[in-house]
Parts: structure tokens; sequence; C-alpha cells
């Protein structure tokens, strides 16, 4: 916010001063706008138009002030680099601009970070360097409108993103597979949880039919040991799996930090009920039941996959998990 005085003379000779508050808006500056104006930067899921000043997430165009535009600009530029605060504070207002430079910029920074879905505390695109500045974390790739020259920047260190010839596609920094669409990676790890939730439920609701099975190939304890089994994990399973469909549907972005601190309990809940179908052997078969156990089996590890490529976690170059 910038005071502008406005002065008169009065018929008297007389002096007559006249306050008023303006806003000073930043414009794109010209090196920025001229030299860029036919690129277009990608990174995740996430589109950059300089040209036309949009920013777009999976095609669909997102609302950004032009400060935070400008801040995401810049560092684009220089992905990977540290990009301190006066550089920050040069390209985006001219030196007769007065401002609360560091309010502005910290506002700036916070909009943009909230658009991306980032976090200060575990960023995923946007570094915060203390009494330095800021860096942009991910994988960078620049096109022109016509899709030619394409040119994948790596953020520093990253290995896994390699150059990309004429395509849109982005590498994951480690399963080195393109990054598909976060809203189809989390539309299929809640199908996931809601298979297992459906397993659960249909247990509980046929616990008797399952006893008779179990009565019929195990005798005694075997039997309760069985049925005892399947109320506990139902039990437990339940709610983790409410959980994990709360998260990923609520997109809570530290569910990938979350899922691998649990994956150890995961996989031996599914590994657990992957012998399920053998449960229903007289009706479907041993080669069926043995079948679908097998794929049950490689669940949890799909369902890790997905996490990973829905939360991507840039690496630095020191190979450290960012």
């Amino acid at each position: 916010m910038v005071q502008t005085v406005h002065i008169r003379i009065q018929r008297d000779g007389g002096l007559m001063l006249h306050y008023a508050s303006s806003k000073v808006f930043c414009r794109p500056m010209p090196d920025l706008q001229d030299n860029h104006s036919g690129r277009i930067t990608r990174f995740g899921v996430f589109e950059l138009d300089l040209g036309t000043g949009e920013l777009r997430k999976n095609g669909a165009k997102l609302r950004l002030q032009e400060q935070p535009f400008q801040v995401l600009a810049v560092l684009l530029e220089r992905a990977g680099d540290v990009v301190t605060r006066e550089e920050l504070r040069q390209k985006l207002w001219p030196a007769n601009t007065f401002v609360d430079f560091d309010h502005s910029l910290n506002t700036a920074v916070n909009k943009l970070r909230e658009t991306l879905g980032d976090s200060a505390t575990t960023p995923r695109y946007i570094e915060t360097l203390a009494r330095r500045g800021y860096r942009f974390m991910a994988p960078v790739q620049s096109t022109d409108r016509a899709g030619k020259g394409a040119l994948a920047r790596p953020a520093e260190g990253s290995e896994a993103a390699r150059p990309l010839d004429n395509s849109r596609e982005v590498l994951h920094p480690e399963l080195e597979v393109p990054i598909p669409r976060r809203a189809l990676t989390r539309g299929l790890f809640a199908l996931v949880q809601a298979m297992y939730m459906i397993f659960y439920l249909a247990a509980l609701f046929r616990l008797h039919a399952i006893e008779t099975i179990a009565d019929s190939y195990l005798p005694g304890w075997r039997a309760t040991t069985l049925i005892s089994a399947v109320l506990v994990t139902a039990g437990v399973g339940i709610p983790l799996r409410c959980y994990l469909l709360s998260a990923v549907g609520f997109d809570y972005r530290r569910l990938g930090e979350k899922f691998q601190r649990m994956f150890s309990f995961i996989l031996a809940l599914d590994q657990l009920w992957a012998v399920a179908p053998f449960l229903l052997v007289q009706k479907i078969g041993l080669g069926a039941a043995f079948a679908a156990s097998a794929a049950l089996l490689y669940v949890p590890f799909s369902e890790r996959t997905l996490i990973r490529m829905a939360y991507t976690e840039p690496r630095r170059k020191d190979g450290r998990s960012c």
C-alpha cells in the first residue's frame, strides 16, 4: 500500500495537502513476458502459460493473482536454483516503488502455495531457505505453443527427471514413469479401499456362513481361531479404510508420508485377507480361488505405488527426501 500526496495551491497562495491511498499493482516484467511469451511450462499436474498469464491444473484454469503468478514465473525460470528475496524484489517491484516488501512477498508466496496445494513444512514445489530465498524443487518441462523444442529441466540433483522431447509427459522422480493425472491415481486408490470395506462388511454380515465353512474344514479350536481373526481384522480394517478413504477424498497432502509409516501394518492385514477366496472354494472352485488370492497378494503393493504417484516427493542433490 502506498500513500500518494496531492498538492493543490490555493488562491491565497497557501498549500493544501490531500492524502490518498492507492494500491501498487505489479505488471509482468518485460524480460519475463517478452522472452517467454510463447513458452508453456509444465510441472506435475500444473501448466503455466507465460503468454496468456494462465495457470492450469489438469487442463482446468486456476485463479492466481498477479504477484503470485510473477513469483512462480521467476522460480520456474530458475528451477533448481536458489532465488534470493532481493532478486525477487528487483524482478517484481521497480526501484521507485515503495511497498512493505517482506509482507508483500510472504503473502504472494503463501497464496501461491495455497493454489498449488503446497506446504512450507513439507514442500513439494517451493522450498524456503531461511534468510536466503526460495527454490523450485519439482521437475520442470518447458515447450513452445506448438509443442516443439521441449526441454525437461529437473530440480537440482533430480536425476530421475530426464529430458522429454516433444512430449507433455513429466517423469516421476523415483518411479521413472510418466506422472498420471492425480484424479486417476486417487480414484483407483479409493476403489481399492472400497473393495476391502466391502470384504469386511460382507464377512461380518455373513459370519455364520463363515463359521459353518470353517467347522467343515478345520477342527475345534482352529475354526474358532479363524472366526476370531476375521472379527479382529475386520474390526481394525473398517476404521483404517474409512481413514484412507477420507484422506484421499479430501486430498490430505501428508497422506503419502502417513501411508509409508502404516505400510507394514497394511501389508500384513491385506496378506491375511488374501486367503479369503479359499473360503469360497466350494462355489468358485480351487483354480479361481487360487487366482483371486494371488491377485490380492499384489494389491497392497499397488496401493503403495498409487500413493507414490499421487503424492510425489522430489529428491535433492544429496538424495534425501525434501
